[in-house]
Order: C-alpha cells, then sequence, then structure tokens
C-alpha cells in the first residue's frame, strides 16, 4: 500500500539547521537568539570576530574554539559564517579526513581552503531576448546522403511588449533552437556573439496553451530585442582550479579522460592571476568563506606547518578551528603542546572558550531542536529529557526527540509525553549505562 505522505513531507533536519546568526542585538548577546542559546561570553566574542573580519583585519589570524563536546563550538562557527552573509562559502571538516591514499594531506587541506574562497564573476553580454512569435525553417539534401534533409538555414521572429523583428538565422542557430525544442510561443534568449539559446519557458499569451504542462510560464519581456543583460555566476577557486587542469589534458580535452586528482601549484597560480586580473577590471569579486576544522588535534606537524603558512596567504579564507583537548601530544612528534598545536600557529590564534551548558540553557536547546524536527513535547516530556541532558549529555537528549515521537506515534499519540521519552532511553542507553553494562561483563570476556 502506498504511503500517502507527498514527496515534499520527507525532508532532512540537518544538526545545525536551526542556526540563523550569533543572536547579538545593539551588541549584547541575547540569551536566546537565532538559535543559539547561552555561552554569551563565546557569542560576544564571536560577534567581536565578526567585525574584525568586516574592517579586513583578519589577515595572518585564525579562531580557536575550545571546550567539552557538545558546547555548541561547531554551532558557533556556522553563526559566524551566517553573519558574515547569506552566500558565504562555509565547509566543515574534520582533522581525521585529511589522511588518505589517494591524496596528499595538504592538498586536502588546500583544496577545502580554496573550496571556501567565493568568486562572483559579473558579466555584462548583448542578447536577443522575446517570444518566438513564428519560426520558419528551411531543408535541403544531406551532403552525403541524398535521402536525408537537414536544416540549412531560416527565418525567426521575435516579439516583445514593444516591438517585433524578423531575423534570418544560419543552419547552426536552427540546430541550436531545435536541440533545445524550441516552438512557437517560447521566450528565448539568443547571444549575439556566440549563437547560444537560452530557453527561459512559455509566454502566458502564447496561442498555444496546455492545461498540464512541465514548463515554466513566464510574461513577454518588454523593451527592445536586442539588449544588454547582466549574468552573474558565482563558483569557487576550486571549481576554477578543476576547470583550468581539465583543460590542460590533451587526453581529457579529446576523451573527456578523468582529471587528476591533485591539482598543480602551476594551475593553481595561473587561476590566481587571471582572478586578480577579474577583480582589477572590477568583473569579479571576492567571497571569502568559512572552513572549519573540528577535532584539529588530529592534524600532524606537517599539516599545521601548511596551515601556518596558509593563513598568510592573500586568498586565504577565515579559519575556525576547535577542539576538546587541552594538553596533548602534537601528533607526527614526541612534543607536547596546548591543544596539540605547535607553538608557532597557537600564537596566531584567537582562542574563545565555550562552557558546559546549564540545565535550563539545555531545555531552552531543546524546545528548539523539537519545534526544527516537527516534534510535540508535553511539559513532563520537556523537563524529563532536561534531566537527561544535564545528567548524561546534551546530545544524548537531542538523539532521543525522534525515537520519543515515534513511539508516541505508534500509540496514536500527537503529543510526546514522559512515558515515551522513558521508553525510548530504555531502548536506547547512554554512553554512561553502555560503558558500566559492558564492565560488569568483563570477566566473560576473552583477555
Amino acid at each position: 500500500m502506498v504511503n500517502g505522505r507527498s514527496i515534499g513531507d520527507f525532508e532532512r533536519i540537518g544538526t545545525h539547521s536551526h542556526i540563523r546568526g550569533l543572536g547579538i542585538k545593539d551588541g549584547v548577546p541575547q540569551y536566546v537568539g537565532d538559535g543559539l542559546v547561552g555561552q554569551v561570553e563565546a557569542r560576544k566574542a564571536a560577534w567581536i570576530i565578526v567585525n574584525i573580519i568586516k574592517s579586513g583585519k583578519m589577515a595572518g589570524k585564525a579562531i580557536l574554539l575550545a571546550g567539552p563536546p557538545g558546547t555548541g563550538k561547531t554551532a558557533i562557527a556556522v553563526a559566524i559564517a551566517k553573519e558574515l552573509g547569506g552566500d558565504t562559502p562555509f565547509m566543515a571538516l574534520s582533522g581525521s579526513e585529511v589522511y588518505s591514499t589517494e591524496m596528499k594531506k595538504t592538498e586536502v587541506l588546500m583544496q577545502a581552503m580554496r573550496k571556501t574562497i567565493g568568486v562572483r564573476i559579473r558579466e555584462f553580454r548583448r542578447v536577443y531576448e522575446g517570444m518566438v512569435a513564428k519560426m520558419e525553417i528551411k531543408f535541403d539534401k544531406h551532403p552525403y546522403n541524398p535521402w536525408q534533409q537537414i536544416p540549412v538555414g531560416g527565418k525567426i521572429t521575435l516579439k516583445t511588449k514593444s516591438e517585433e523583428k524578423t531575423f534570418s538565422i544560419d543552419s547552426s542557430l536552427i540546430q541550436e533552437l531545435l536541440s533545445k525544442g524550441v516552438s512557437e510561443g517560447d521566450v528565448v534568449w539568443i547571444d549575439e556573439e556566440s549563437g547560444r539559446v537560452h530557453k527561459v519557458g512559455r509566454a502566458k499569451s502564447s496561442e498555444v496553451q496546455y492545461d498540464i504542462s512541465s514548463e515554466r510560464v513566464v510574461d513577454i519581456p518588454s523593451g527592445t530585442i536586442l539588449k544588454e543583460k547582466e549574468f552573474i555566476h558565482t563558483v569557487t577557486l576550486h571549481d576554477l582550479d578543476v576547470m583550468q587542469s581539465q583543460s590542460r589534458g590533451l587526453f581529457s580535452l579529446l576523451f573527456g579522460g578523468l582529471s587528476e586528482r591533485e591539482i598543480s601549484p602551476e594551475v593553481r597560480q595561473r587561476v590566481d592571476e587571471i582572478v586578480k586580473q577579474w577583480v582589477d577590471e572590477g568583473k569579479a569579486e571576492l567571497l571569502p568563506g568559512v572552513l572549519f576544522i573540528d577535532d584539529v588535534h588530529m592534524l600532524d606537524i606537517e599539516c599545521f606547518s601548511f596551515l601556518s603558512r596558509a593563513i598568510e596567504s592573500e586568498l586565504s579564507p577565515i579559519l575556525i578551528l576547535a577542539t576538546n583537548r587541552g594538553i596533548t601530544r602534537i601528533k607526527g612528534t614526541d612534543i607536547v603542546a596546548p591543544h596539540g598545536i605547535p607553538y608557532d600557529l597557537l600564537d596566531r590564534l584567537l582562542i574563545i572558550r565555550t562552557k558546559p551548558y546549564s540545565r535550563e540553557e539545555i531545555l531552552e536547546i531543546l524546545k528548539i531542536r523539537a519545534k526544527e524536527e516537527k516534534v510535540k513535547l508535553s511539559d513532563n516530556a520537556l523537563q524529563k529529557l532536561a534531566d537527561i541532558g544535564h545528567t548524561h549529555s546534551l546530545r544524548y537528549a537531542v538523539q532521543l526527540l525522534t525515537p520519543s515521537s515515534i513511539i508516541a506515534r505508534e500509540k496514536g499519540k500527537e503529543e510526546v509525553g514522559a512515558t515515551e521519552v522513558e521508553e525510548a532511553a530504555k531502548y536506547f542507553i547512554s554512553i554512561k549505562e553502555s560503558s558500566q553494562y559492558l564492565k560488569s561483563l568483563e570477566e566473560q570476556f576473552l583477555k
């Protein structure tokens, strides 16, 4: 039996999809604001960081978020990116992800950094825009097959609200129109220089109308047919690196072969020069994003050396690191250092601490997450989850939201009660309970 729910009902709720910003009003952190709760000192520090970035004085610096697990380090990093603007590129990376058999560690970090630097390219092009009022195609015999006819030219009449013109077109443009499925009544753009055709949609006032159609319905364009339009394309430096590296290989160019996994410094240098030229000419602007590396103590001395040099580069994103370690060994050495990070990089970091949440703060966070996951909680259930979060961990309490909701739904309830929370906690035990359980059975294990 097919379930009656629509496709739109199935959606992915992200861990930090509820975060809209830092929740700062007039320079003062709100207790609950933009999806964040508590961590007033850390959010105030992050707000100061945002102002440093906007004033262009973040060069050669990076941020370190230090605090216990489950204290909102990733949430603050996401909030910083949101405060910088909705189109700010953001990428989250774990310290363990840099280790690969197919790519060097420094290459993984370099690609991650260039994926978080956007390039907004502005391009002005002259286009013919209008509704296709009439299209005539002239056919002739194929030069190598007299039994087959091919388009060799024709005429197209474009119409706007203010004018109507007929143009003679060659065979290549006719083939482009036919390949895009353009017919009379469609609104199109035709690039004057390249002849490239873009089908916008079906005109509202078209003579041929359909009751059911997958095509977009648009208004007839206004103004002249030949006009200059601005096109905006947003890509990342990594996208440009890939395009440039693929264009270099003759095999890739002719046969569509796979590009190399690692990109050479020469290609990146060429891309940087092109982008700088575009910026100087006013054709493009850079959008520095945020690269968040969690569990930074998992990186080794080679990675730290690379990051120390990378943050001083002209084309560098905002680097935010996070760790829950105090004094630990730097990976790849026998040196013990704060957070497992070399001192030369630590000196470049602005360190923000995050503190464990109180029970009241856990309660507010659970309210926000329940609303985001569309789970209705009774007051008793909310209090029970807050107790669990305070006793065990916030993440464990949040993890119980959806199982409790499913248990309540199976019982025919629309609202989750304390009974359903207790039942979910019985099925899905905490870390403390699981470790104690296995410890009690240690004598039965092989040693």
